[in-house]
């Protein structure tokens, strides 16, 4: 959260500043007295799209939910979805037609670092909020007061940035290892993570022993996992999603390289342990919430859990849980902004301070018209018998 500070005072000096027409302009479109429309923009056949068919069921359960309830002030909620295939020209194109064609209110939920920045403008352009982006990048939530379109960003994702300097401050005190080492993707996720690697590591008075990259999509990761063990690596830090991470650590294990691992955010997901099994026993990850096992979970969340598989037949995840979220967060602000629903209304509700606490014990989220990110508490997890059990909450850097 320190981190923080000085741009958010800025934001607070520069709207104070800003003149009478430098409004955020705000669509008012699809809000109609029966309903209200949003959109979102997912990975559901590409590399990523075990991300994104979760997160599009937690969304449409949420739906589900709300509607079930009454709606908003009696206002249903119907949510148009497109693939992406995680292509950044794919992600422009969907956004300009829910914009054009669908009249989206707001995009709630858009997946994907390259493919939420490359589409942004067309949303910003045209008064439609980003809402809850399944990127934790720095792009999602910080903005510059001096352009007004960019107070329609808002995040409660954990980001990347802080996330990584919290575990990595952890897992070096806690571990002792003096060798810090990085892969990551190369792109806006990857270097997001890379970031916070190398801010915290020179906020402990250290380097980084060994830094390597891959492209998306790369399947082969015997050339990294040799540098690495030749660089003396103690600790990896993985800027990774799924198959890299189990790719990664595969190839290691050909070569006797048993640094500690640990993930960015991504990484901590149900498949990881599911597909890669004994191999990534012990595995670390940077995490926002306990993720929910439909066998041991308790009270509403037990109860998720259930409606999950019974409309899925898929046991859920923490994709599922995020996707979730990011409609009930969206839900929780259109209540606060009233019956009368505007864009601008909704916009004042999520800069009021509204408090939304989700039924899944994560740490609340919150905004101000200086501040578009929720939280940055961060917690370390581990892998243990095949599921993510909690080793380290409540850590800041």
């Amino acid at each position: 959260m320190r981190l923080l500070k000085p741009v958010l005072l800025g934001a607070a000096v520069g709207l104070a500043a800003l003149p009478a027409f430098a409004q955020t302009k705000v669509t008012n479109q699809g809000v109609t007295p029966a309903e209200i429309v949003i959109g979102t923009h997912q990975d559901l056949s590409g590399p990523i799209k075990v991300w994104g068919v979760p997160v599009l069921n937690g969304m449409q359960l949420a739906v589900d939910d709300v509607n079930g309830k009454g709606g908003i002030h009696g206002r249903k909620l119907r949510l148009i979805a497109e693939d992406t295939q995680y292509d950044p020209k794919k992600a422009v194109l969907a956004s300009q037609k829910m914009v054009e064609k669908d009249k989206v209110f707001a995009m709630i939920g858009p997946m994907g670092s390259p493919t939420v920045l490359a589409a942004q403008d067309v949303l910003f352009d045209a008064g439609v909020p980003q809402l809850f982006p399944l990127t934790a990048a720095e792009f999602t939530f910080k903005f510059d007061p001096a352009k007004p379109q960019e107070r329609l960003k808002f995040n409660n994702l954990l980001p990347y940035v802080e996330s990584t300097r919290a575990a990595v401050k952890y897992m070096v005190e806690w571990k002792k290892t003096k060798n810090n080492c990085i892969m990551y993707q190369d792109d806006e996720y990857g270097k997001n993570v890379f970031d916070g690697f190398t801010q915290q590591l020179t906020a402990m008075n250290m380097k980084a022993s060994s830094v390597t990259t891959y492209k998306r999509g790369a399947s082969d990761f015997a050339a990294q996992a040799a540098k690495m063990k030749a660089d003396g690596c103690d600790l990896v830090l993985m800027g990774t999603v799924i198959r890299e991470t189990i790719g990664l650590m595969a190839e290691a294990k050909k070569i006797g390289f048993a640094p500690v691992w640990l993930g960015a955010t991504p990484v901590n997901v149900l498949e990881i342990p599911a597909l890669g099994k004994e191999l990534v026993e012990g595995l670390y990850a940077a995490a926002g919430f306990v993720i929910p096992y439909r066998d041991t979970s308790t009270g509403a969340v037990k109860e998720w859990c259930e409606a999950y598989f019974k409309k899925f037949g898929v046991e859920p995840n923490s994709q599922a849980v995020i996707g979730y979220n990011t409609v009930m967060t969206f839900a929780h602000y259109a209540n606060v902004a009233g019956k009368d629903l505007t864009g601008q209304k909704l916009l004042d509700a999520l800069e009021s301070g509204s408090v939304y606490q989700d039924i899944f014990s994560s740490p609340p989220t919150k905004f101000s018209k200086t501040n578009h990110l929720a939280t940055t508490i961060t917690q370390v997890q581990e892998i243990k018998n095949g599921r993510w059990v909690l080793v380290k909450g409540d850590l800041l850097f």
